[in-house]
């Protein structure tokens, strides 16, 4: 017999045993969406790290409800919110951001590692088609719901000094230049990979001379001469004094599960992007459109 530490998955039956329920009442809670589940060719399945986690959760009104982990793609608008709401809370609750990039973030909500994942995978005309095709790759999607954060702008990089070959876009990919990558899984990497399709290039036809992890790392090594270009967001180019040339405007949006769509520290966050403070931030950085910030865009049900 599989010692339950052991396992990744739970049927009904076992579920029904594990929490001491009636297996017909663990159908009814997976149905309504209560307890973590994904439904496979009929068959109900229950991560069991998630029903630990949701355990854990239901305790005392929540034990975690005093907590929220946001993770996926990297922003400097975000990064600087979250840090103002800590901030304002103090040593009260914890509100934590870790850029993973997109794929990893989603990895991590879905294992039920994170509350939040960020994400941007196209333009921001691809919105609808993208996200939700990304998303449905993902176990347990069915319980999220994905909330539109704002508009970006997108583009390449350079160096202040190669300031001449920013009227030269389609030229650069055949320029030897040293190129910063992002890691596999990255959005920025992925408008890489499709800007770099629309100039005849392939990814291995450059030179990436080093990956970065974040956006803020990319526009380092640009800034200190260590490379040359690469593919992030205007706010991060403005904030590192770099050239940028603007190539796509996209979508980055909030992914969570649906009960998580209500806790207090996300729609905190919600309001503090839509304050005046937020926007006038946003403006400065540049960039970026705040319109329609924490309205629901997508739910799988």
């Amino acid at each position: 017999m599989t010692d339950s530490s052991d396992q990744i998955y739970m049927s009904a039956r076992q579920v029904a045993d594990y929490l001491d329920l009636n297996e017909k009442k663990v159908y009814s809670m997976a149905n309504d969406r209560i307890l973590p589940a994904t439904k496979i060719t009929g068959k109900w399945l229950f991560p069991k790290i998630l029903i630990d986690r949701w355990i854990m959760d239901s305790c005392h009104n929540g034990m975690l409800t005093d907590r929220m982990l946001i993770t996926g793609s990297d922003d400097p608008l975000l990064s600087m919110t979250v840090a103002r709401m800590m901030a304002e809370i103090g040593s009260r609750e914890l509100i934590s951001y870790s850029s993973t990039g997109s794929r990893l973030g989603l990895d991590l909500l879905s294992k039920g590692y994170a509350d939040v994942c960020t994400l941007h995978w196209g333009s921001i005309e691809e919105r609808n088609i993208r996200h939700p095709a990304l998303l449905k790759g993902y176990a347990n999607h069915q319980q999220w719901v994905m909330v539109h954060g704002y508009q970006r702008r997108q583009g390449l990089l350079l160096r202040p000094d190669l300031h001449h070959l920013g009227q030269q876009q389609q030229q650069l990919a055949s320029q030897p230049l040293r190129w910063v990558s992002r890691q596999g899984g990255a959005g920025s990497q992925q408008h890489l990979e499709h800007w770099l399709l629309t100039q005849g290039k392939q990814l291995s036809e450059i030179n990436q001379v080093v990956t970065a992890y974040s956006e803020r790392e990319l526009a380092g090594y640009i800034a200190r001469g260590d490379a040359d270009v690469g593919f992030g967001c205007e706010a991060v180019a403005n904030e590192s004094g770099l050239i940028f040339i603007p190539i796509l405007h996209e979508s980055f949006d909030f992914v969570m599960p649906q009960n998580i769509y209500f806790r207090r520290q996300l729609q905190h966050l919600f309001k503090l992007l839509t304050s005046a403070e937020s926007r006038q931030m946003a403006a400065l950085l540049g960039g970026y459109d705040l319109s329609n910030t924490g309205s629901l865009i997508w739910s799988a049900t």
